[in-house]
């Protein structure tokens, strides 16, 4: 017998990161949606949110802060970029962006878990790309064309007006990611998670 309590499997300052990160994506929605050259899906700032996560919190932990907040989103809390929330939010030609988040968030993270406790500039860039931007358009541009009827081809050619954007949104939060991280190692999802392993 022992009078050790067992070690918790799910840490109160990951509930608490989970927490921001779902709250921080929200908040990117603030400033509205763009929608541009009559593209049925708009521009926002929240993939930012989703990227900043995935290289932050790691792959499960982003995933889970995407999922928090598609939940809310679900219960009717307008946390989309120009207010939007509700069930009618996953009939609409964006749902496949939005669902893509959470794979998105999760791959981001899951590449910068590989590059263990000092993951540098690159590897983050390509991180965000890959997850932040990859994944999301792989779900997105066919439950677009699907939505509205588009052609695959045409729903895809309409998507390349966000490109410059996400790419540019991906550098970003690589930038912003590395200079956390640099400052609090904490912030690195390799160190994050020795230091919740070690107790």
């Amino acid at each position: 017998m022992t009078n050790e309590s067992p070690r918790r499997r799910f840490p109160t300052g990951d509930l608490a990161r989970i927490s921001v990160f779902a709250a921080l994506i929200a908040v990117l929605g603030l400033p509205g949606a763009l929608n541009v050259f009559g593209n049925a899906v708009p521009i926002t700032l929240q993939t930012f949110g989703v990227m900043l996560a995935g290289a932050i919190l790691g792959s499960w932990r982003a995933a889970l802060a995407v999922a928090v907040l598609i939940l809310l989103v679900a219960a009717g809390l307008p946390l989309l970029a120009g207010g939007r929330g509700g069930l009618g939010v996953f009939t609409g030609p964006s749902v496949g962006f939005l669902l893509g988040w959470l794979p998105g968030a999760a791959l981001t993270g899951w590449i910068v878990e590989r590059g263990g406790s000092n993951p540098g500039i690159v590897r983050l860039v390509v991180a965000c790309l890959a997850g932040g931007v990859g994944v999301i358009y792989l779900f997105g541009i066919p439950v677009q064309a699907a939505v509205t009827g588009l052609p695959l081809v045409q729903a895809a050619l309409l998507s390349l007006a966000f490109v410059p954007g996400d790419v540019a949104k991906a550098v970003l939060a690589a930038v912003v990611a590395r200079g956390t991280q640099r400052a609090y190692p904490d912030a690195i999802p390799a160190v994050h998670s020795e230091r919740v392993k070690a107790g």
